[in-house]
């Protein structure tokens, strides 16, 4: 029987360095995820309805653009760690206000905690030119959509 490998081709360092990039931006997609739930249940104010739907495609996406970084790493042999302790002990990103807060409030909080993980994201994909270029691609695409997510929101509260 042939041994089977997870990826051909792409040297241990390589992988150790596409994880090293990719799993805190796994953990910060998934805290904006769960947290951007949190906000887009509690939102109030005379904007609510378009606020509410819009805190939905955001918390759409961190949760798809995190899987895309946790398949990639997995896809190239390392496990990936995105189970709620995890995330709770590494997120960099600030607490959300409890209970019901209005829109204003909410977008801020939310574009707080966007901004934490684009400074995640970004890092990888400096990180990553030297490392791994489909790797990096992984990055781009999640830092190009992000932004596009917090222009949305900042629409919203800008004068």
């Amino acid at each position: 029987m042939t041994d089977v490998v997870a990826s051909k081709g792409v040297s241990t360092e390589t992988v150790s360095s596409v994880e090293h990039y990719l799993a805190p931006v796994v953990v910060e997609l998934t805290a904006l995820h769960v947290n951007g739930k949190q906000a887009h249940w509690h939102v109030r104010g005379l904007n609510f309805e378009p606020v509410h739907e819009l805190l939905d495609d955001v918390v759409d996406h961190a949760r798809e653009w995190a899987d895309l970084a946790a398949e990639r790493v997995v896809a190239l042999g390392l496990p990936i760690d995105g189970r709620l302790s995890t995330v709770a002990a590494q997120t960099k990103t600030p607490e959300l206000s409890a209970g019901f807060q209005p829109s204003e409030k909410v977008i801020h909080e939310v574009i707080e905690q966007i901004d934490v993980a684009l400074a995640v994201i970004h890092a990888a994909v400096e990180g990553l030119g030297e490392v791994d270029a489909s790797s990096q691609d992984v990055a781009i695409e999640i830092e190009r959509g992000l932004q596009k997510d917090r222009w949305f929101l900042f629409a919203h509260v800008a004068a």
